[in-house]
């Protein structure tokens, strides 16, 4: 592969990123926990965008439990847009194999 060929491939490749990040900015994900009681949502940056709590769950004498609830809806999401950020990579990512010198 001559070098011009490897350039065109690299910015190729930069445009597809540039996608990628651009559509994960805009997708969601939902984590939950307690069985719906807490949702959050997450772009596939991992941001949060919002977070919905059931007043079912709001107890002020067993705070621990809202908080162990909040946290494992918040892992949740994380994990499914860490899943959702590999998918949408994986392509890109079996891409760069062929190129001389990366993998």
């Amino acid at each position: 592969m001559n070098p011009r060929q490897l350039q065109q491939m690299a910015q190729q490749m930069q445009r597809q990123m540039q996608k990628i990040q651009e559509e994960l900015a805009v997708a969601t994900v939902e984590g939950t926990a307690g069985g719906g009681a807490i949702t959050v949502q997450m772009n596939g940056h991992r941001e949060v965008q919002s977070i919905t709590i059931s007043p079912e769950v709001v107890d002020p004498d067993d705070v621990e439990m809202l908080q162990d609830l909040l946290l494992a809806a918040i892992h949740d999401a994380t994990k499914k847009a860490q899943d959702l950020a590999e998918e949408r990579m994986g392509p890109l990512m079996g891409g760069m194999k062929g190129m001389p010198g990366l993998f």
